[in-house]
């Protein structure tokens, strides 16, 4: 008799995109130190400050903290770089990956991100066409555009609120938000 699998309990979500989100100029935004040499010179990014402290916060309220980016960096690249900064994502998704994964043969064109399509229940983006997207699709967005010392605060109250909701979904039967997952891709193919 075949052993019977347990069911994998659904985890909050989040995820960021790099570029003017956790990678950002020190020009207009706080950053974290800059990695010492060597490392600074194959690691040229800066992250923003506060960066390790939200990951972290997640993390350790049981939620999962992805990147989600429609850049083209490996995922062992930003591993590495992250790690140097003690962070470790639970999942990384790349250009690469949203094009085999989400986009795959289709003929329309999907969005650059559908969150919902990996069980992301937010996604924290500087773009505005995302944010729209978020609201097109169905999927949560919080929209992080500027310097913003609050920023780690208000992610993570976000987050909160959205689990808060997912929970008490949960308790009358409704699926978490997130459980969705593919329904957004197929149905923006469609």
């Amino acid at each position: 008799m075949a052993k019977k699998k347990k069911p994998t309990e659904w985890k909050m979500r989040v995820s960021f995109d790099l570029d003017e989100v956790l990678f950002v100029s020190p020009d207009n935004h706080k950053t974290e130190p800059p990695l010492k040499f060597p490392l600074n010179v194959r690691f040229k990014e800066r992250v923003r400050l506060g960066t390790p402290e939200l990951i972290s916060g997640l993390q350790q309220r049981g939620y999962e903290a992805w990147v989600y980016t429609s850049s083209f960096r490996s995922e062992r690249y930003i591993r590495r770089l992250f790690k140097h900064y003690g962070v470790k994502f639970d999942g990384i998704i790349n250009g690469h990956r949203h094009l085999r994964e989400v986009q795959k043969d289709r003929k329309e064109t999907l969005p650059q991100k559908v969150p919902s399509y990996y069980g992301i229940s937010l996604h924290v983006d500087d773009e505005t066409v995302i944010v729209n997207y978020g609201k097109t699709y169905g999927f949560n967005v919080y929209h992080l555009d500027a310097q913003d010392d609050d920023w780690v605060e208000k992610i993570l109250e976000r987050a909160d609120e959205i689990k808060r909701k997912d929970d008490l979904l949960k308790k009358i039967g409704v699926p978490p938000y997130a459980a969705m997952r593919k329904d957004t891709a197929d149905a923006a193919a469609k």
